[in-house]
């Protein structure tokens, strides 16, 4: 796991190197192990190593025998060994034991289409030195970030947004659309990054750009939810552990310990119980709660612990933690709704004492339809028999009512249809809602912008059952943009390695050929996935209701918390910007108070103000953690409270 950097010029002026070790000195956490830095003729690659494979001798960039192709890869590649071997059978050499020197060698003899011959998570860059032409590919599922931009006739990109911001000549201007996008669905969208002019390569995408030819983007990859794998349900569970045993036996290939993500849910439990099945010793195992009961799931962590017999460490989060704020502010990158960002960054924290690597059990929701909205869509698609002029008065009938009103959103939500009334249940601010949030002349920005236009698309584009369409979107937008944002961020936070073997892509076409109701079977969710796992878990972990890594922000916010909000939102600095409504934030405070909930709308608020302080306020570079990670002198048992 790496941070990855470069600028290529596209218009032959020469690339100074030192612009590509600023841009790697504010990724350190990435890769604190090494550096490296290839010059070529109008070309720079950098790369921050954190060193997993090959240790002592997979230093980066890497080139190929002649030294006419170049390239830095963060992340891995769990089929190296078999790509290897083929590469060796075909005349190639190679001078480290390093996974992502097989990318150089591949080149060669495929060109951009080695990427399809990649197994693994992945944001990688390959200058071919005689064509003066630049790959970047993103994997798959978007595992690992990827920016970009073009500016002054350079082509720069990296694995983070703030080391394209040490750039001179790039303008720290907000993107409208991208704002529009956060405070609609928590997050910035998929090509977009919070800044103008800095895109993201999307997941399953490659990018070349030369002088010759220009910079040009391309999809290698997408996933078909098309139900082929046949009726026969005990022998789709024997294919489904079969391939479970095979991804995660890949995942734990390293030079380094790892151990594991716990949570107690279905999906990080299973991952746990492979792993234990296949080690040679105890895995360890990092798992965080909470004070407040109904948020608390250590207990189901400790059940998996013990039955899997792990060496099992807790972390329990308080409102303290919130003293962190500015820390994630600066690791996300980017503003970023989701408050589960708080507890991924203490969890990380703590596992990144005890081992280099940790699988966990993302990706498990969005394939076999894990989420109670899934549920929820099930029940709410009777709504599609009201009569077409009957919703048009239920909506007429909510815009009557006043916002406050008690029932004013059930009538607008029942008076939609199909993809709109899916989106408006997910949507964190509604049109409205902005309009009063934003300043008039921010807002004349933002009315400009779709949120929801990609992903209507989405929708609209599934040839599948409506569970399948919700399915795809999910892969398509809130795994990638939310889930794995979340995890990478945090996780590198603090030098750790995250792999996701439910995210194996040859999983991931698998289980988009599990028909629909075995995926999702008479309200229960994950029926498949539970069905192989039977005997694996305890029951009481298969059966358990799900239950969401939440944070008690709504609790924290009335309580210890009420100030720092206020505080911060309120403050001199947030109505200087001139974006937000004070009189509409301060109205949103008081309601949270008064117990209405608006818990993730303070907390994007929030996000989105530090995010400000930080990248907009200065443009001078922090190195450091505002917040020094204790180290845990003992090793805790079961049960036992190591301190945030």
């Amino acid at each position: 796991m790496c941070g990855i950097a470069g600028i290529v010029s596209l218009d032959g002026r020469p690339v100074d190197p030192r612009e590509v070790r600023s841009m790697c000195r504010v990724m350190a956490h990435r890769g604190p192990d090494d550096e490296g830095l290839y010059a070529g003729r109008g070309v720079v690659l950098g790369m921050r190593r954190l060193s997993i494979i090959d240790v002592e001798a997979g230093h980066q960039p890497l080139g190929s025998e002649d030294e006419a192709v170049w390239g830095v890869c963060n992340g891995e590649i769990y089929n190296f060994r078999e790509l290897r071997g083929d590469l060796l059978r075909r005349g190639h050499s190679f001078l480290t034991g390093s996974d992502s020197e097989v990318i150089v060698h591949l080149f060669e003899e495929h060109g951009t289409g080695c990427v399809e011959k990649l197994r693994g998570m992945f944001a990688l860059a390959v200058w071919d030195e005689r064509r003066a032409e630049i790959l970047l590919a993103r994997d798959r599922l978007g595992i690992k970030p990827l920016y970009y931009a073009a500016i002054d006739g350079r082509l720069v990109f990296a694995s983070e947004l703030k080391a394209i911001l040490q750039l001179e000549g790039v303008e720290r201007r907000l993107s409208w659309g991208a704002v529009s996008h956060l405070f609609t669905s928590l997050c910035t969208p998929a090509a977009q990054s919070i800044v103008e002019g800095v895109r993201k390569l999307e997941p399953g995408h490659l990018l070349t750009a030369s002088a010759e030819r220009g910079i040009r983007t391309e999809r290698y990859w997408d996933v078909s939810f098309e139900a082929d794998a046949g009726r026969d349900e005990q022998g789709i569970v024997e294919r489904l552990r079969g391939m479970l045993d095979e991804s995660v036996r890949l995942h734990m290939v390293s030079d380094v310990p790892v151990g594991a993500f716990l949570s107690g849910g279905i999906d990080s439990s299973s991952v746990v119980a492979i792993m234990a099945a296949q080690a040679s010793a105890p895995v360890k195992t990092f798992s965080i709660g909470f004070d407040e009961r109904d948020y608390d799931e250590l207990r189901y962590a400790r059940q998996v612990a013990e039955r899997c017999d792990t060496e099992h460490y807790e972390l329990v989060v308080t409102p303290d933690a919130v003293d962190l704020v500015d820390d994630l502010a600066w690791f996300l990158d980017e503003p970023f709704g989701d408050s589960s960002a708080l507890p991924t960054f203490m969890v990380s924290r703590l596992a990144s004492q005890f081992v280099k690597v940790v699988l966990s059990g993302d990706g498990g929701d969005e394939l076999f339809a894990g989420y109670d909205r899934y549920r929820v869509e099930g029940r709410e698609r009777r709504y599609e028999m009201i009569p077409k002029p009957l919703r048009g008065a239920l909506g007429a009938l909510a815009g009557w009512m006043p916002e406050t009103m008690r029932g004013r959103n059930l009538l607008r939500h029942l008076s939609l249809r199909g993809p709109e009334r899916y989106l408006d249940a997910v949507t964190l601010f509604q049109a409205e809602e902005q309009r009063r949030l934003f300043r008039p002349a921010a807002w004349e920005m933002l009315s400009l912008e779709d949120p929801w236009r990609a992903q209507a698309e989405w929708l609209a584009r599934s040839n599948g059952d409506w569970l399948s369409a919700l399915q795809y979107l999910d892969l398509k937008s809130y795994l990638p943009l939310d889930i794995l944002t979340k995890v990478d961020r945090m996780s590198m936070a603090h030098g750790l390695e995250t792999r996701v073997p439910l995210l194996d892509h040859r999983l991931v076409e698998f289980a988009a050929t599990i028909p629909a109701d075995l995926r999702l079977r008479d309200g229960v969710t994950k029926h498949i996935l539970k069905r192989a796992m039977r005997g694996r878990l305890p029951d009481s972990i298969i059966d358990r209701p799900k239950q969401g890594f939440a944070v008690p922000l709504g609790r924290w916010f009335r309580g210890r918390l009420d100030r720092f909000v206020r505080d911060l939102l309120l403050s001199t600095k947030s109505k200087s910007r001139g974006i937000l409504s004070e009189t509409y934030v301060e109205w949103l405070i008081e309601r949270h108070a008064a117990g209405r909930p608006h818990d993730l709308k303070l907390w994007t608020l929030i996000s989105f103000e530090l995010w400000c302080r930080t990248f907009l306020d200065s443009r001078t570079p922090r190195f450091e953690s505002t917040a020094a990670a204790p180290r845990l002198d003992a090793v805790p048992h079961p049960g036992t409270r190591v301190p945030a």
